[in-house]
């Protein structure tokens, strides 16, 4: 009879131990979606702001059409992205365009000295800093999840109740150069 006792609890401990696993990756996933959604929010607002980034800069540099074009090409296929993949893909193409109206901004001392001008460009950093707080949080989540994923013995219960690993969202090549100061 003890050894009935023993083998039930040992199914019972087994039980709470799966019930365990998938609870903590059900309480991952659900917050990898809400850091998924705050870096949307955070992306919906700096592509709201870039139009009006765009509007004040083609009054001061009506030739550049190319630049505006790309730069709002590139919003709009950002705004389309569905996946967190394609999301951050897009995202490091906007960026990169970003930089050139940066960069056409720098040939203009007026515009340099607009109000208007300086204030987007101080919403926008705001907002960059709040994407890459965002960010961060969302890689340390997908972190814990993947460990969970990978690790023994609740790999197996991930396995078995058909747990995946989830993609870090990464930087763009271009930030991952080496920055040369010259003098």
């Amino acid at each position: 009879m003890t050894i009935v006792y023993i083998l039930l609890a040992l199914v019972v401990l087994l039980g709470l131990y799966v019930v365990s696993v998938y609870n903590r990756y059900v309480r991952l996933r659900n917050q990898s979606e809400e850091a998924e959604s705050a870096i949307d929010a955070h992306l919906k607002q700096r592509y709201d702001l870039v139009p009006n980034l765009v509007e004040t800069v083609k009054g001061y540099a009506k030739h550049e059409e190319k630049t505006f074009t790309s730069v709002i090409e590139a919003r709009n296929k950002a705004m389309g992205a569905t996946t967190m993949v394609d999301k951050d893909n897009a995202d490091k193409a906007f960026s990169s365009t970003l930089k050139s109206l940066f960069a056409l901004s720098e040939a203009y001392p007026d515009l340099k000295a607009n109000q208007g001008f300086l204030d987007l460009q101080a919403q926008l950093q705001k907002l960059e800093e709040q994407l890459l707080n965002a960010r961060k949080y969302y890689n340390a989540i997908i972190k814990q999840l993947n460990t969970i994923c990978e690790v023994f013995p609740s790999s197996l219960v991930a396995a078995m109740v058909h747990f995946s690993k989830k993609p870090y969202l990464s930087i763009e090549e271009e930030a991952r150069a080496r920055v040369e100061v010259k003098f």
